[in-house]
């Protein structure tokens, strides 16, 4: 998880002296007041670079992983989401609690300033927090004359800056490019943030699903992003969802063993969408470590696990062969969005054949 400060800070000073270096240029925000968000810090020093001169804020919620509520209360939402990020990621709970408040005190300030600007990229991680950013802005004053979007698209974008992963793939001369390529944020377009928002929330992924057979206007990344990310359920017959089945391959490529890094990088070279960044992926494998029957084990002696070692297991193996169904043999316990998958019969898988989640056991109907 990021160490960025949690809450607002100033681009006149993040980038330090590479801000201060080499020729005075005009700031490219400066001609009024400017916010920036990003769900990470990872352009903040790029953008000092620049010479941009606004405020900068993090919202970096992982809402890719763990339980997210549907609840209206602000504080029970942070508790929910900090109790997770705590227990999943090893965050000291009062570092927690600063995050999430961090994150929902610099939302709130939006209207402070003359212009708002998301960045955002294409995958998964990227698109539910911009859904739910842009459902924090619906009914904000000024809309389409303050807020304005930078969303790299591959498909779009990828002949301009290139094709890259995530904006922090980007030098600097580039993400200014993207800067010039915003556009205005509408009421429309916050409307269907607040769609995506409200269904990733409920305890089914009906309403997610229909989002992801697209397109959502105005929002080109959305369908796929959210299509990735529902092929994480449990998929019918091996129980296992895409990343978990993504490790487990990257595992048996390398003879069945290896440290968390090596194993994250050969992950990566598989997966042409990829949601995770190296806390939320060491969190998954811990997943696979759990339950009566684990399709992964630890090997060394303890100490931090994103230094750890690996190596799959007779379990591992059998689910790579088809053999078995993680669900079934009780592994499984985990949330996405508004809905929790629990062994030995969680509620929906995904269905590879129908390109859609299904419901199991009383459920409900299939999609249609």
């Amino acid at each position: 998880m990021s160490s960025a400060p949690y809450g607002i800070v100033s681009l006149a000073t993040a980038g330090g002296a590479r801000a201060r270096s080499g020729p005075r240029r005009a700031a490219p925000d400066g001609d009024r007041s400017t916010l920036h968000v990003r769900c990470g810090s990872d352009i903040r020093d790029a953008l000092a670079t620049l010479g941009f001169q606004g405020d900068f804020l993090e919202v970096a919620d992982p809402l890719v992983q763990g339980p997210v509520p549907a609840t209206r209360s602000a504080r029970a939402y942070q508790d929910t989401r900090a109790t997770f990020i705590a227990d999943a990621y090893g965050m000291p709970p009062t570092e927690a609690r600063a995050r999430m408040a961090g994150e929902a005190a610099g939302l709130a300030a939006e209207d402070r300033y003359a212009r708002v600007v998301l960045w955002f990229e294409h995958d998964a991680y990227d698109q539910l927090i911009l859904a739910r950013v842009l459902d924090s802005l619906h009914g904000a004053r000024g809309l389409a004359e303050r807020v304005a979007l930078v969303l790299y698209d591959p498909a779009r974008d990828g002949a301009v800056v290139g094709r890259v992963r995530g904006l922090g793939e980007l030098t600097p001369e580039r993400l200014r490019l993207l800067w010039n390529r915003r556009r205005a944020v509408t009421p429309t377009l916050t409307a269907q943030g607040r769609r995506v928002w409200d269904a990733l929330r409920r305890p089914e992924p009906r309403a997610l699903a229909r989002l992801a057979r697209g397109p959502v206007p105005g929002l080109p990344t959305m369908s796929p992003a959210l299509t990735r990310w529902l092929q994480d359920l449990p998929w019918v017959g091996d129980g296992l969802g895409v990343t978990e089945r993504g490790i487990l391959r990257a595992l048996a490529a390398r003879d069945g063993a290896a440290a968390t890094g090596a194993l994250f990088r050969a992950y990566l070279e598989t997966d042409d969408q990829p949601t995770l960044g190296d806390a939320m992926f060491v969190a998954v494998i811990l997943g696979l470590t759990r339950g009566p029957a684990p399709a992964v084990v630890r090997t060394d002696e303890g100490g931090p696990e994103r230094r750890a070692t690996w190596a799959m297991t007779d379990t591992g193996r059998r689910l790579l062969d088809g053999a078995a169904d993680w669900a079934a043999l009780g592994g499984l316990d985990r949330w996405m969005g508004g809905l929790r998958l629990l062994s030995p019969a969680p509620a929906w898988r995904w269905d590879a054949d129908a390109g859609a989640p299904v419901p199991v056991s009383g459920a409900g109907s299939p999609l249609t």
